[in-house]
């Protein structure tokens, strides 16, 4: 089982952002699909940002509210499902 939890995390580990600011200039800002997913992964971003400093759990370069609607969505949808489940 711990196996799989770490095969699990070191996936979703490759889906988390990690950009320098002379990026951000170039890029174009991500919407409110990006921060549902940032959102929905950020139990384990979060883990792996405490290990190494190229790991970020919040994109900067996004567009303002869409982005930090999906985000915070992303979030209840994530931790917020799992802890009413765990309150049953």
């Amino acid at each position: 089982m711990l196996l799989i939890a770490s095969a699990m995390l070191m996936s979703l580990n490759s889906c988390a952002d990690s950009v320098s600011p002379d990026q951000i200039a170039s890029m174009k800002p991500v919407g409110f699909l990006h921060g549902l997913f940032h959102g929905a992964i950020l139990p384990f971003a979060w883990v792996v940002s405490l290990f190494s400093e190229s790991t970020a759990i919040y994109a900067t370069y996004n567009n303002g509210g869409w982005y930090d609607w999906g985000f915070i969505t992303g979030i209840t949808c994530t931790i917020g499902g799992s802890i009413s489940k765990s309150n049953n």
